[in-house]
This record gives structure tokens, sequence and C-alpha cells, in this order.
């Protein structure tokens, strides 16, 4: 019978030399299988004397547990050598992304948008917002355009299906936010509502279908058209700067009374006129005039007592004239060359 101690040094031998789960099976095999060198250790037990054998099986029984013991011991280094290599392939290293420096930035849009803000709370207005849904009531009931009323027609409007047939829309203007905020503040109100609408527009140069506007409201004792004018002038001035300006021209809207349609001149060609702003030098920002005493009979505010104006534009289109944008349309294209020169 081969010495037990030798069985324990070639075995401790041979494991530490394996280098995978897979040798350390072998290695298992070779040691403990039923053809290994214990086995047959333990098979010459019996052709010893009687009084041998049981120190001998002992013996054996020592080298088979001292094996097993290196072999989990091995097993569990191999083991946590096998899960670090694991971790370390499937680990991203984030510093080596080569547009990491590059930093994004808020859309064109977006950003006209906050400088609109900033420019009207400048001017002591503060910032109102409402849904994007909403009922025909608020979008055009309440500012005096009743059920098949023509004006409608002005209004390219996306209908929703909820609720009864055409009483649940995209809002077409923000004028709606007007009608929430004067049913829940009671004047003076100087306030503007940014926020996006939505019309069947067909896209071209001038119009997208999906569009940015802002509107301002004003009530308070004494308002009158003068007011407004000014208010535009000082809002065009301190957005585009002294050499742009303003013109009111007459116009008509259900919800104001007188109306006008305010204009400015035109950033691409500097009022001689371009393709833009169809070779007259100006371009239509929006709309504007004093509050009809019906819209504020519709929310309960008393038009003999108090006067306002109201007034709204483009966002989108203020965007394409102070970064002289030739087509509205890309501001919709994400082409990321456009975006990196703003």
């Amino acid at each position: 019978m081969m010495d037990p101690e030798v069985l324990t040094e070639r075995a401790a031998q041979l494991i530490a030399q394996t280098a995978t789960l897979g040798e350390l099976h072998a290695v298992q095999v070779e040691l403990l299988g039923k053809n290994s060198a214990l086995a047959v250790a333990r098979h010459s037990v019996g052709r010893l004397d009687e009084a041998e054998r049981p120190e001998a099986g002992r013996r054996l029984l020592e080298v088979r547990e001292e094996i097993e013991r290196l072999l989990a011991q091995r097993r569990a280094v191999l083991e946590e050598d096998q899960r670090r290599c694991r971790l370390s392939g499937d680990r991203l290293d984030l510093t080596e992304v080569a547009l990491a420096s590059q930093r994004g930035r808020l859309h064109l849009v977006q950003r006209t948008r906050d400088e609109l803000e900033d420019v009207f709370v400048g001017m002591g207005f503060v910032v109102a917002e409402g849904p994007e849904v909403e009922t025909d009531w608020y979008n055009f009931e309440a500012l005096n355009m009743p059920v098949a009323h023509p004006a409608r027609g002005m209004w390219d409007t996306l209908y929703l299906d909820l609720g009864e047939e055409e009483t649940v829309l995209l809002r077409t203007h923000t004028s709606p936010v007007q009608i929430r905020l004067m049913q829940d503040q009671v004047p003076p109100i100087y306030a503007v509502m940014p926020g996006r609408c939505y019309r069947r527009d067909t896209p071209d140069a001038r119009h997208i279908p999906v569009f940015h506007q802002l509107e301002g409201l004003v009530v308070d004792h004494g308002i009158s058209f003068a007011d407004l004018a000014g208010t535009i002038e000082t809002f065009t001035t301190a957005y585009f700067g002294s050499d742009t300006h303003s013109r009111l021209r007459p116009s008509y809207f259900p919800f104001t009374e007188p109306s006008a349609e305010f204009e400015v001149t035109c950033s691409i060609c500097k009022g001689k006129g371009c393709r833009t702003c169809s070779h007259t030098g100006w371009v239509e920002l929006g709309g504007c005039g004093m509050v009809d005493p019906e819209v504020f009979v519709a929310v309960g505010v008393d038009p003999e007592e108090w006067t306002g104006f109201a007034f709204g534009f483009g966002i989108d289109r203020l965007a394409q004239m102070r970064h002289v944008i030739p087509d509205m349309r890309i501001l919709l294209d994400n082409d990321v060359r456009f975006l990196r020169q703003l």
C-alpha cells in the first residue's frame, strides 16, 4: 500500500498546479476516482493483517479528507478568479466615450421661451400655464365664439375622440389659459401664458402644425389701446434690439375689439423684402386687441369696471426672426449640424 503521506503530497502538488475549474475537476477524478491511487490503496487494506486494518483505514480516511479540503480550497480560489474576470469583461469604461466632453443643450424653441419669460417678468408680468387638451368652452365659447360661429374657421382644429363629438380638442391657441386665469384670479392681472398649440396647418417656411405660443393678458382699471401698443413696442426693442420696431394693422379677432395684427421688421432682409416676409419687409408675429366685454362677462368680470388687452404670438416664429432662420420647418428636423450652430 502506498504511503499516505506520499499520496497527500502528490495531491497537494497536482491541485496547486490547476489553473481552471476544468483542470481542477480532472485532478479530482484522478485523485478520488475509482481508478485513483487512493482507491487502489483502500482495496489493498483487505490484504493486511486484521490487526493492521483499522489503523490503515483511518490513515487513508484522513488522506481523503485532506485531499477534499485542498480541492475545496482551490475551487473557491478559482471560482473567485472566474467571477472577477466575468465582471471585468462586463464593465463599461465610460471614461473612454469619445463624445463625453460634448454637452447637450436646450432646444432653440425652449431657450427662446425662457428668454421671453425673462423679458416679460422684467416688465412686471407673471407666468401662467394651462392644459394642452381643452374643452370646446374654454377654447372657443368663452372667447366669444359659440358653436357654429364662422370665426371658428380661422383655426384648423384637431378634435379628440373623447366625450361628445367635437367637445374635446388639442388647444389651437393659449387663449384658454386667459379664461382660466380670469376665473381663478380677481383683477388686476398682468400675466403671460406660454405653451404648445396644435393646428392642421400645412408646413411651410412660416407655419408648422405643432407650434408654441406666448399670450399676454392685462386687466386693470383704465387700460387703453395705447397701453397695448406701448407694451408691444417695449417688448420688441427689448427682445430684438433697438433697430427692430413693431407696427399694428387693423384686423379681426372674435375675443378682442378693436383688434390688430402686430408685425416686426424682418430680421432676414432688414425690411428690404424677401421670401420669408413675402417681400413686404415686415413679418407678422401675432394678434392683439382690447378684451371684448363678452369675454369678461363669460368669466364673471365686470366690463364696466375693468378693461384690458390681450396679445399672442408664435415663439417659433420669434426664434426664426431673431436667429435669421429662413424656413421654420428646420426646427423640427433635429439636424445636429443645425443645433450645433445655435
